[in-house]
Parts: structure tokens; sequence; C-alpha cells
């Protein structure tokens, strides 16, 4: 998940139209939605007016996301390989 669909997660989530929470976050429309669909960057004031609105850090932003991302990508790994990368991990 790229940071585009995770403010559009988060955004559905709590109810809100791209145009309304683009006016509540203090951006515009278009570039929030540029942003959801992957064809534009934001800059890191831009998502903190969007964590803002979302009444969330950005650290809470990202550790979610990471969270979600590492559950989707050990989902898939046997039995075995997740022991292995828990073995891996204790290493570190």
């Amino acid at each position: 998940m790229d940071i585009g669909e995770r403010i559009k997660e988060l955004r559905i989530k709590r109810g809100y139209t791209q145009n309304r929470f683009a006016d509540f976050a203090g951006i515009s429309q278009a570039h929030l939605r540029r942003v959801e669909m992957g064809l534009a960057d934001i800059t890191v004031g831009h998502l903190q007016l969007i964590c803002d609105a979302l009444n969330i850090t950005l650290q809470e932003f990202f550790d979610v996301r990471a969270v979600n991302e590492f559950n989707d990508l050990t989902s898939k790994l046997s039995v075995k390989q997740k022991q292995a990368l828990i073995d891996f991990i204790r290493t570190l």
C-alpha cells in the first residue's frame, strides 16, 4: 500500500468524500485526488495537514501502514518460512 492508498483508506473509513476532506484538511481536491491515485507526490507539510484532519500523528499514519504491510507479506509465508523470519528478526 502506498501513501495515497493509505490516505484514501483512512478518509473513507471516516466517511469523508474527497471534496469534503480536502476542504477540511486545507488542501486542494485536485491534488488530493492525484495523490490518492498515485499520480502525484505529497509534501510532508500536506501530509501533516491530512494527519491533523484525521486526528492522528505522522507516526501513527506510518506505523499502521507498516504493520498492515508486514501482515500482508507474512500471511503468504509457510509456517516454516514464518519461523525462519522470526529467528532472523531475533538476531537483529
